[in-house]
């Protein structure tokens, strides 16, 4: 059933050749490239040609051996196999699989970090470190606390090769629930546990994966997909160790897990059945529903190294290594026809290792201003991503391989930071901005809908502002008072981030199901927001 477009072309081509219809084939051989040169372009367009000079070696004056000469030839004991050869091989490119709902990562773990495009490995000087680069850590004072959540808006637009239509959204105009981020951290030594040196401890819970996609159920490839969603939680328990002044370290837990309070509470994947004979579980045009969650652990480990300090002894430039492992979720749940279960249902989802490299410098460092500019490189394993595999109660297995590859994404980042403004006393000004570089991941032959999956242009910028002690809030009360009882915060911080995600148009040739072919037309729009708290 692994039919493309390019089967198609050569298949409707070869219905028409009959004996005496030689300039028939030929004026059909000329409309399929002329049509296809009008639709497609660049690779795409040179791919089709190639399929139509193929197209030219049909024997004309032979009709197609059709296969049910075959059928009768071998008998029919072998029709009681065929809901087993549908399960197993037919249904493959019908069924979409569970684990496959939005796995790209959101990048945006903290607003500070998302206005300047994620480019913050190296810099790590705010609780949103313990995602970035937890060696960071041992950067921070006293008691830090940092919350906030990321808003996800925008569309895909999909034109097939027929000119058909739709709009794929993120279940509305925004996400909801929106993904978040929320940290703890401590610097042991400031809070009088002097014993253990300069440890610090910290604890973080981040949505790395919670953005929706959600198609039309009476679109072009709603047999692929219709709503997708992927709401895991990673808790973060991590450790922080400066070993000298210019060297920390830093290692922690990655949980990664589901709840019933954020979304759904289990990856889910919804589709529209075709119906037998392609998909004989379910009868046709029936809401086909395939859900899951498991908990699974990783660990990461990071450093961050001060190669140049200015005479006050703040950095001028930073290194900064991160590696987070590989993690595999043994996803079970059930696949559902209309509301009622049809079996039990498992898959495996591996996530991916993430090796992160981080430069930092500040051409401008001094008591009143400060300029940074820094680069992160983040590599990324999606060849872990080999098959989605689902197995059904009744012990089938439907295989489905995803084959994806391994990326690469290039971060640049820059923050002008005001310490000492006349018109704000004791409070702290930052203009961020940024843009990144991503590859896809996903073949064309692999390519899910539910996944916004091209090579991306990320652009964004942001505000940050940090009230001290001292400072007045609107003219009112000192930051200071703003706590409760005796916990009274020496700082108080708000950052603000924007960025729009520009995917390159994908045109996609060749898909397991043919529904999916055509071009794809991405643009998301993210607003973060992080308060931060130190005490």
């Amino acid at each position: 059933m692994n039919r493309s477009l390019s089967d198609s072309a050569v298949r409707d081509e070869m219905k028409e050749v009959r004996l005496g219809a030689r300039p028939h084939a030929r004026n059909n051989r000329r409309c399929i490239r002329l049509n296809t040169l009008m639709i497609f372009s660049g690779r795409a367009r040179s791919r089709w040609s190639r399929i139509v000079r193929r197209s030219r070696m049909v024997n004309v004056g032979q009709a197609p051996r059709r296969r049910w000469d075959r059928w009768n030839r071998t008998g029919s004991a072998l029709l009681m196999w065929v809901p087993w050869v549908c399960m197993i091989g037919l249904c493959s490119a019908y069924l979409p699989g569970m684990a496959s709902a939005q796995v790209p990562r959101i990048q945006g773990q903290g607003a500070a970090a998302s206005a300047m495009s994620n480019a913050f490995a190296a810099q790590a000087n705010d609780p949103s470190a313990l995602h970035y680069n937890p060696a960071g850590m041992t950067q921070l004072k006293g008691l830090q606390f940092m919350a906030g959540a990321l808003i996800v808006g925008g569309s895909t637009d999909f034109t097939s090769p027929t000119g058909v239509t739709a709009t794929g959204d993120r279940n509305g105009t925004v996400a909801w629930p929106p993904p978040g981020h929320t940290y703890i951290t401590a610097n042991l030594k400031d809070l009088g546990l002097t014993a253990l040196g300069d440890l610090s401890a910290g604890i973080g819970l981040t949505v790395p994966f919670g953005s929706l996609t959600r198609w039309p159920n009476d679109g072009p490839f709603r047999t692929a997909t219709t709503f997708s969603t992927l709401p895991l939680l990673d808790i973060k328990p991590t450790l922080a160790y400066k070993v000298t002044e210019n060297l920390s370290l830093g290692f922690g837990a990655d949980i990664y897990t589901f709840t019933g309070l954020v979304g759904e509470g289990h990856v889910e994947k919804q589709f529209i059945s075709p119906g037998a004979p392609a998909f004989p579980l379910a009868p046709a045009d029936s809401k086909v529903e395939l859900s899951g969650k498991d908990t699974a652990t990783g660990f990461n480990a990071s450093l961050l190294y001060t190669a140049l300090r200015n005479i006050d002894g703040k950095p001028l430039a930073n290194i900064g290594v991160v590696y987070r492992s590989q993690a595999t979720l043994h996803l079970s749940g059930a696949l559902l026809a209309n509301g009622a279960k049809v079996s039990d249902a498992r898959a495996t989802l591996v996530l991916p290792q993430v090796i992160t490299g981080a430069i930092a410098i500040w051409p401008v460092r001094t008591s009143e201003r400060e300029w940074k500019l820094e680069m992160d490189v983040d590599y990324v394993g999606w060849k872990s991503v080999r098959n989605l595999d689902v197995t059904l109660g009744t012990g089938v297995t439907i295989a489905q391989q995803q084959n994806w590859r391994n990326t690469y994404a290039v971060m640049l980042g820059t923050e002008y930071k005001w310490l000492a403004l006349e018109s704000l006393p004791n409070w702290e000004v930052a203009l961020r901005g940024g843009y990144t570089n991503q590859q896809t991941q996903m073949p064309d032959l692999t390519f899910d809908p539910g996944i916004p999956s091209s090579d991306l242009h990320v652009v964004g910028g942001g505000l940050g502002l940090l009230c001290k002690e001292q400072g007045s809030f609107l003219g009112l009360m000192r930051c200071g008072d703003l706590g409760v009882g005796s916990l009274k915060p020496k700082a108080i911080g708000v950052d603000l981030s924007f960025q729009a995600a520009l995917y390159e148009d994908r045109t996609v040739l060749g898909n397991h199901n043919p529904t999916v072919d055509g071009i794809y037309r991405t643009t998301l729009y993210t607003g973060s927001a992080s308060i931060r708290m130190v005490y």
